[in-house]
């Protein structure tokens, strides 16, 4: 890798991990957003997409607390009300725009259970247009759900080779890579059980990672936080969670990792800040900052405020603002449950 690109990762590094900030992630496939709107009661459109992502990237001052945005690959080409293409309306405000490069997951061919992800076909060809639309980061998700069985070792060992795989693509190419391994809250599992897998799983990932000589320093981990399945009787507590979360991150995460930006994995919005929260006051001195790349607990009390209405635009534009305050406040310890009133 030559100067200039190593350049251009630490200039994208630095604008996008910065105290009391995180990522908003705005990268929804048309189906799941769909699935978003028709539980707002509102059809969804090309046209409706645009007017919301829009209304997400000009809320005003939003940039306090979000530096960077993960845009859905149509979503680059897409422009504001006034004309702007939303991009650059970001990179104005200081938000640095990125792309989902993943082409969705499908069954993993005698791992039973077991699932991975497409998209590595054309890559680096598809970051060069998209670096000309505006985007400097990308991101790409494995998933990996937890039974007894599952994730089984190939299972484990695959979704890390592309996880890898794409990183190093990613870094050839100037992005910065978000390398996402969510492991899912689905199903009744232990806290102990996801902390077993969420080991394995991101220990593998930095195995493979090394193999492909990806340059730690300019990469984003977006893991999921160690919790119990939904269905498990027993809910976690708040020091619980940020004790079996950090102890995974200690265990398996190298210190020239920059950035910890987690997912919220199907927890409520007023529970993926409370973790973080707990996790930031935890280990205030982390080698890495420990963040948010939010999607549904950062967009759901403004997509609901919405409702798929131009006339709410204000309402959901200050629900964003409040969820993303209050998560730049967890990002650095300094939330209290008090602050949702």
């Amino acid at each position: 890798m030559n100067r200039s690109t190593k350049d251009e990762l630490q200039a994208t590094i630095t604008d996008m991990v910065v105290p009391c900030k995180g990522i908003l992630a705005a990268d929804e496939s048309s189906p799941t957003i769909a699935k978003r709107f028709a539980a707002i009661g509102a059809t969804s459109t090309v046209e409706l997409q645009r007017a919301y992502r829009s209304l997400l990237f000009t809320t005003s001052g939003i940039e306090k607390f979000i530096s960077g945005a993960i845009l859905f690959e149509d979503t680059l080409g897409q422009i504001a009300e006034d004309g702007t293409p939303l991009p650059e309306v970001l990179a104005r405000k200081g938000i640095v725009p990125g792309v989902k490069v993943d082409k969705g997951k499908i069954p993993l061919a005698n791992a039973s259970g077991d699932e991975i992800t497409q998209g590595l076909d054309g890559l680096a060809e598809r970051l060069r247009i998209y670096k000309a639309q505006g985007a400097r980061f990308a991101k790409w998700r494995e998933v990996y759900s937890i039974s007894e069985q599952n994730p089984t070792i190939l299972g484990i060992e695959a979704n890390a080779e592309m996880l890898a795989r794409y990183a190093a693509v990613c870094q050839e190419e100037g992005f910065v890579p978000i390398v996402e391994p969510e492991v899912l809250i689905d199903g009744n599992h232990t806290l102990e059980r996801c902390l077993e897998v969420s080991e394995a799983v991101i220990h593998a990932v930095f195995q493979a990672l090394h193999r492909h000589r990806v340059i730690m320093e300019y990469i984003v981990l977006k893991p999921s936080m160690v919790l119990p399945g939904k269905e498990h009787p027993v809910k976690a507590s708040l020091e619980q969670v940020a004790a079996a979360t950090i102890t995974v991150l200690r265990r398996t995460v190298p210190a020239a990792v920059p950035s910890i930006n987690f997912l919220s994995g199907g927890q409520s919005p007023e529970e993926a800040t409370a973790n973080l929260n707990a996790i930031n006051i935890l280990f205030p001195n982390a080698p890495w900052a420990l963040s948010f790349s939010y999607a549904r607990a950062l967009q759901q009390p403004a997509l609901q405020a919405w409702a798929g209405k131009s006339e709410n635009g204000s309402a959901a534009q200050q629900m964003l603002y409040h969820r993303a305050q209050l998560n730049g406040w967890a990002s650095c310890g300094k939330y209290n449950s008090e602050l949702e009133k």
